[in-house]
């Protein structure tokens, strides 16, 4: 009985039959989201009638309508009304060499686990290396997401500037990176998990623009030193998650020469800015760290989670983790550059690299500077349409596709403007046409968009500014219900 519920489970013929009418359901939705013809870009629900609507499914549920239902309760970033967090509407393509990749599932710990996909990555990877302007020394590796790449990079760097092996001695000297207080959380996740402590992530302030003020880095690396602390590594923003704002890579570049410092760049978000003839300019230094992180789900248009971590020493790519697995990974006189579990925190990790090679041989990198340039001009003519419209202003000139603007009214005081923007927010993700998201900066609360889908124009976006004038009326006149 189990081996018949097993063959059928594995049926091909069965698995062609859903998955025509799975890529029919899709196409459909794909059509309907990218023209718009589907009105709402999330149906929003509580957490509490989430659980308990799914909680009733499992139970009582068609199987048959499983996938449609999860259409439903589900954000639709290919609609151009998506402006809210920084995950790409994936190219369709990509879901198909997601699809081959599920299929095949070759874990890539070793080489024979993942032929293909391992000689695909160090391609890719080469190729971003020389994107970067990194020479042939260069190298690098696909991981599952910022956060866990730019803990490998923090790691790769205390490895490379420490006299000891803290991988295998451990430490009891006080340690410490730079980074600005603008930075995303996960460096200073990661920083903690190092080991590091509050004391060891040294916030820069930023300066009016939000980016890190160079002009203090001096101070508060001597102020460092003087506590005790041994800084071994700065981290450069390209850009900050909340406001979209560079840092000055090239002023921090030299800062880190001259300190005998690991420069690391998160360009989790705006690293893939070098594939831009219009904005590369904005990395200006980039080529000169030490370690560059881009994330390929953000605005590269891949499916989550896909990051690329690169070194522009290569060799140090492959003595950040020095354990050894034996059963795994055979001993070899040179360097292995295709057992990726030696190099990477994963040991088992996806075929990420179909993704990333699929798009190159199938577009060419044409298709990365039209996406970074067409939403990075995207969001400079946002930008203009507030600073025309006195019900509104813009946190900072944006530098790419974040954009930070709220409602105002000059009779009003900054704690009432801020409660209205955030009723607003909210206001807008209960109607769920739009979808932007919030943040806090110095104390005033924005509205935040991140111009992720190609097909938003400004059309959409002079939509979205009367449609929170319209929500506005609504919060201010019933107060209560908003």
């Amino acid at each position: 009985m189990k081996k018949d519920l097993l063959r059928k489970a594995y049926d091909p013929e069965e698995f062609r039959s859903m998955a025509h009418q799975l890529v029919d359901q899709l196409a459909d939705h794909l059509g309907n989201t990218i023209h718009e013809k589907s009105e709402k870009t999330i149906s929003w629900n509580t957490p509490k009638d989430e659980h308990e609507f799914w909680s009733d499914y499992l139970k009582n549920g068609d199987s048959k309508d499983l996938f449609p239902e999860v259409l439903n309760h589900t954000i639709h970033i290919h609609q151009p009304k998506y402006m809210g967090h920084q995950v790409a509407p994936p190219l369709p393509i990509t879901s198909l060499s997601a699809m081959v990749a599920s299929v095949l599932n070759n874990g890539m710990a070793v080489y024979e686990m993942g032929m293909a996909p391992t000689a695909m990555e160090r391609i890719i990877t080469d190729f971003i290396c020389k994107k970067i302007g990194y020479d042939f020394n260069s190298n690098g590796f696909l991981t599952s997401g910022g956060t866990l790449a730019n803990l490998t990079a923090l790691l790769s760097a205390r490895k490379a500037k420490l006299s000891h092996n803290v991988w295998n001695e451990g430490h009891s000297e006080r340690l410490g990176i730079m980074v600005s207080e603008e930075a995303h959380y996960c460096v200073d996740r990661a920083a903690r998990i190092m080991g590091l402590g509050e004391d060891g992530i040294i916030k820069i302030p930023a300066n009016k623009d939000f980016a890190l003020d160079t002009k203090l880095l001096e101070t508060y690396y001597q102020k460092a030193q003087n506590a005790g602390i041994k800084i071994f590594a700065i981290v450069g923003s390209a850009p900050s998650t909340s406001t979209g704002i560079f840092d000055d890579l090239e002023a921090i570049a030299h800062f880190s020469k001259k300190n005998d410092l690991w420069f690391h760049v998160d360009g989790a978000h705006g690293g893939a800015t070098i594939f831009s003839k219009t904005y590369s300019y904005m990395v200006k230094g980039i080529e000169m760290a030490d370690s560059v992180v881009i994330d390929g789900h953000k605005m590269m248009m891949m499916p989550a989670l896909t990051t690329a971590l690169l070194f522009k020493d290569g060799t140090n790519s492959h003595t950040t983790f020095s354990q050894k697995a034996d059963y795994l990974l055979e001993q070899s006189v040179e360097e292995d550059w295709y057992n990726l579990a030696k190099r990477t925190f994963e040991c088992t990790k996806t075929m990420m690299s179909l993704h990333w090679f699929t798009l190159l041989k199938t577009y060419g990198e044409a298709i990365f500077d039209d996406n970074v340039t067409t939403l990075y001009n995207l969001g400079h003519q946002f930008a203009e349409i507030i600073k025309k419209d006195k019900s509104f202003e813009i946190a900072v000139e944006p530098m790419s596709n974040i954009v930070c603007f709220r409602y105002i009214d000059k009779s009003l005081d900054d704690q009432s403007l801020n409660r209205i923007n955030e009723k607003v927010r909210h206001a807008l993700l209960q109607e769920g046409e739009f979808y932007i998201v919030q943040t806090k900066l110095r104390g005033i609360h924005y509205l935040r968009t991140t111009l992720m889908n190609p097909f938003t124009t400004p059309i959409h976006l002079k939509e979205l500014l009367d449609k929170i004038r319209t929500l506005v009326d609504s919060v201010i006149s019933h107060p209560k219900d908003a």
